[in-house]
């Protein structure tokens, strides 16, 4: 155990976000840092209970009191092997991840939970400082070639996973460089590509090989991977949108999150000198309240957005855990990110119902109307309809699921009832020898599960080709049903 009486003693703490007024005028990240010693007397107030649930809110299966109880100790180099050794990537998850493991933490039932997000994010920070963190090379060859389509968390972590085992690994990327959405779709001030960058860099001299802009039915086809590879893991992601089929979605001036969020991080790549759709001086709405949402919340106040609205359709949640959301699962609260800290106002319980055009094609507004919800539905307050001024909307508002034109039409996968890859519990899917890892066929979820599937799928590519466990899978037979 940590310092028996730290819970009691040691109030939570988390480093404090750097002032918005300096924050906004670049593009790194938002918290100030926060010292060794503060941190390891926050992982001091880690319990050890007897039956940790912050295990269960995890889905990667951290060993979050042994690395809290070794940080505590001033044993960090013990602490990142404790973490290494169920997560590939814990600065993508102690950056990104919403911490269901806080949520599920046992001292959160009455009081504030341990900072284990943070204690994770300093430990591997302090890994790559210390030149802890070296290329591992497999034991031997087993002259098996796995192909992975996809560079996001998921598609890298099983990449990692299959290269240790000893098979040869290519990653196929269609964009210009990897990484996914933790490339294009995560700003900078959210997860800096520095990190991203030095992780690419231990894969590679590990062995891995990426091949980019290479889009797998398009460029290469299925039979061209199929024939040259032993087994394929497809971890393209959930990528096709949430639209808003309503009256006035053709005005110019109305994009998908993801088609504002690239342009912007590639000015931070340096590819482009200005982002293609910008919030410079426009009145932004931003349709959607989750995490992407956010991100084109921050985006904007960066951009020099005269104003930003964001809307939701479900009702304000609550400031605290609501009886219908029990410890230890993960409650919807009324959350405030740094984005939303930065200015911008939030609307609940409103519906967009039209896009209103200048006589040039260009956005100059929407309508919009209070609901509230009936039997399941989300009804019109009557007399609530107002106009609400904007140049520029947003749509944030989640994904439906994989793209179906190219690999998988030509791959001919089973799709389960919600339209993604269907798997069976190896990962396989209806296709001998072809896995699915990830959002494309869990649905839209968490890094942290996006990690978790590729270790899984890892795992059963690996005894698919060699007959053996010698990876581990995070998700096992008593995890929710994966078809």
């Amino acid at each position: 155990m940590a310092d028996p009486k730290g819970f009691l003693t040691t109030p939570r703490e988390t480093p404090r976000r750097r002032p918005v007024d300096i924050r906004l005028k670049d593009w790194r990240e938002v918290y100030e840092e926060f010292s060794n010693q503060q941190l390891e007397q926050q992982a001091g107030r880690c319990m050890d209970c007897g039956i940790p649930f912050c295990h269960q809110g995890c889905p990667l299966g951290n060993l979050i009191p042994e690395w809290n109880d070794l940080v505590w100790r001033e044993d960090w180099h013990g602490a990142i092997e404790r973490l290494h050794a169920t997560n590939n990537f814990p600065e993508f998850t102690g950056t990104l991840c919403p911490a269901p493991c806080e949520a599920a933490c046992v001292l959160g039932i009455n009081s504030d939970a341990v900072s284990i997000k943070q204690v994770e994010i300093e430990i591997i920070d302090r890994a790559w400082e210390e030149g802890w963190v070296r290329p591992e090379q497999p034991a031997a060859a087993t002259g098996r070639t796995v192909a992975v389509v996809g560079s996001g968390p998921a598609g890298l972590a099983a990449a990692q996973q299959l290269t240790r085992a000893g098979h040869r690994v290519i990653v196929y990327e269609r964009a210009d460089r990897i990484g996914g959405l933790l490339r294009y779709g995560i700003p900078e001030f959210k997860m800096e590509k520095f990190r991203l960058d030095r992780r690419l860099d231990q894969m590679r001299q590990e062995g891995t090989e990426f091949r980019t802009g290479v889009d797998v039915g398009v460029d290469l086809t299925v039979e061209q991977l199929r024939s040259e590879h032993d087994a394929v893991v497809m971890a393209g992601g959930s990528t096709v949108s949430r639209d808003l089929p309503i009256t006035g979605r053709e005005l110019s001036g109305i994009h998908q999150a993801m088609e504002y969020l690239p342009p912007a991080n590639r000015v931070q790549q340096g590819d482009l000198s200005q982002s293609s759709i910008s919030a410079a001086g426009k009145n932004v709405v931003i349709i959607g309240g989750g995490d992407t949402g956010a991100d084109c919340l921050g985006t904007a106040h960066r951009q020099g957005a005269a104003s930003v609205t964001q809307l939701e359709i479900m009702p304000t949640p609550p400031n605290e855990r609501p009886e219908n959301q029990p410890w230890p699962t993960y409650p919807m609260l009324y959350r405030v990110s740094s984005a939303h800290e930065e200015g911008g106002q939030r609307l609940f319980s409103v519906n967009t119902q039209e896009f209103l055009g200048d006589e040039d094609g260009n956005l100059r507004a929407l309508r919009l109307v209070e609901v509230r919800k009936e039997d399941g539905k989300f009804v019109p307050v009557e007399g609530t309809e107002q106009e609400l001024p904007c140049e520029l909307v947003l749509l944030a508002m989640g994904f439906v699921g994989p793209e179906r034109a190219g690999m998988l039409d030509e791959l001919g996968v089973e799709l389960d009832a919600r339209g993604n890859v269907a798997r069976d519990r190896s990962f396989m899917t209806s296709v001998d020898g072809v896995f699915s890892a990830g959002d494309m066929g869990r649905g839209q979820s968490l890094i942290v599960w996006a990690i978790s599937e590729g270790r899984s799928a890892a795992a059963g590519v690996d005894r698919y080709l060699m007959g053996r466990d010698a990876l581990p899978a995070p998700i096992g037979p008593n995890d929710r049903p994966l078809t």
